[in-house]
């Protein structure tokens, strides 16, 4: 593709997807903006793994070095039963030898706030909710609720799991009798999940997070439909996630319509600590005062607009692009956290979806069109595979026989099977083909994706 020829590409979300795709454009040299419809970036959400299948890319960017600045290194999870009585630890040391990375615990506001300085402040715009997409032959054009009208190549939806962007494409697709009926349904739940992060503490008072190892402790509910976890941070804080498992899946919708009927089941400001009330007694493994500390304890440490409720939906969507619009991250595909792979599924889309645009032929629609589809078939497949893995995993909380069954290997299985499990998650750790390539680590040879390899060819070709 020519200078000339390069789409400019308008980005709608500044979520982490939408954030690491403007990163890996502003290094293609590919023209785009990110819209976000929130004013201010609030540091609200927990803390993920990240590891073997992100830092090859983040080594490529040149903020692997930020990203340990800001992790916690961790080679264990520990788990426990609601009474404190410890299962086996599983180990993620294989990692170092199969990747040639590790693992680090990252708070997500942390993590966003990353992407974000990638970002020149001029091409990021805050404040601006879409309010309709309109495209022709030769562009497609964003109405914001400002008025502001924003004109250019390509639509990236990256605007989370009730994306705007998705909606309104699958109006017109709606309209057009093509829409498969799993694209009309709600997004499912099963589970509502509580998560915040403390302030920083005095190490001298809390003594765990001055080990230099990360933390990270799980406790499944016996008597009670719960599980929660809790992790200690390179900020000296300890951040938490609380899973309530509902007794039926559910949705937005009917918890909305459960809410005007007079359920209980509302979605406000309040149900936050309606659910911190209820877990406040949780206890965890860290000692504190000759005392075991609570879940209350983290809640007491939190600034209270900083502890939010949400609900975990499941879902892929069939439906992944129409005309000039394309969809990435969430509002494609939402995956239970228990998998650990939503974030991850998200960036890797966004490198698939930089590696394609780099390799287009022109800004043309058929080529446009073509890249779409070369997109959601290398990324279906891979986001599908993530869902099941993340139900999978889902069980394990889930109180039912197969879960139990699930939990008991997981915390059982010798260690010659578990590093076969390993070798799995490691193979798929794709770089931008359009950067230098890095010198393979580990023992385990990563599978390049089309999208990588149609991208380091023209790349080479140019050099």
């Amino acid at each position: 593709m020519s200078t000339n020829d390069k789409p400019t590409i308008l980005i709608v979300g500044a979520g982490l997807g939408g954030l690491f795709l403007g990163a890996l454009l502003e290094k293609a040299n590919i023209p785009y903006s990110i819209f976000e419809r929130a004013t201010v970036v609030k540091p609200l959400g927990s803390a993920m793994t990240v590891g073997p299948a992100l830092l090859p890319i983040f080594q490529q960017l040149g903020i692997y070095d930020d990203l340990v600045d800001i992790g916690k290194y961790m080679t264990h999870v520990e788990a426990f039963k609601e009474s404190l009585q410890p299962y086996r630890p599983v180990d993620w040391r294989p990692f170092e030898e199969l990747a040639g990375y590790g693992q680090y615990i990252v708070t997500r506001p942390k993590l966003h706030e990353l992407f974000l300085k990638q970002i020149p402040p001029h091409k990021i715009h805050f404040g601006k909710c879409v309010q309709t997409i309109s495209e022709n032959k030769d562009s497609v054009a964003i109405l914001t609720s400002d008025s502001n009208i924003y004109e250019g190549d390509i639509v990236v939806g990256a605007d989370g799991a009730y994306s705007a962007v998705r909606e309104s494409m699958y109006e017109q697709l709606r309209a057009k009798g093509v829409l498969p009926e799993s694209d009309l349904e709600d997004l499912p739940f099963s589970c509502t999940c509580l998560v915040g992060q403390t302030k920083a503490l005095d190490p001298e008072v809390y003594p765990i997070i001055k080990r230099p190892v990360g933390q990270f402790f799980t406790l499944l509910g016996e008597e009670r439909p719960y599980t929660w976890a809790a992790f200690t941070t390179a900020q000296s804080s300890l951040a938490y996630m609380v899973y309530h498992h509902l007794p039926r899946q559910t949705s937005k919708a009917a918890e909305e319509q459960g809410a005007k009927d007079g359920d209980n089941a509302s979605w406000d400001a309040s149900t936050a600590q309606t659910m911190c009330d209820e877990t406040r007694n949780f206890q965890i493994p860290i000692d504190i005062d000759g005392r075991k500390m609570t879940m209350g304890d983290l809640y007491d440490l939190t600034p209270k607009e900083f502890i939010s409720k949400v609900g975990l939906e499941e879902k892929v969507f069939e439906t992944w692009h129409h005309g000039r619009i394309v969809l990435l991250g969430d509002a494609c595909h939402k995956l239970h956290p228990n998998g650990g792979q939503g974030a991850v599924t998200a960036i890797h889309d966004a490198i698939a979806l930089a590696n394609i645009l780099y390799a287009m032929p022109s800004k043309s629609l058929p080529d446009i069109a073509n890249a779409f589809e070369e997109y959601r078939s290398e990324r279906y497949p891979a986001a599908k595979e993530a869902f099941e893995n993340s139900q999978l995993m889902s069980k394990i909380t889930d109180r039912s026989f197969i879960g139990s069954v699930i939990f008991y290997l997981y915390t059982n299985m010798p260690m010659w099977l578990w590093r076969m499990m390993l070798v799995k998650l490691v193979r798929f750790r794709p770089q931008a083909g359009f950067l230098e390539a890095l010198e393979m680590k580990g023992s385990v040879v990563p599978v390049p994706s089309p999208s990588e390899e149609r991208a380091r060819a023209l790349f080479e070709r140019w050099q």
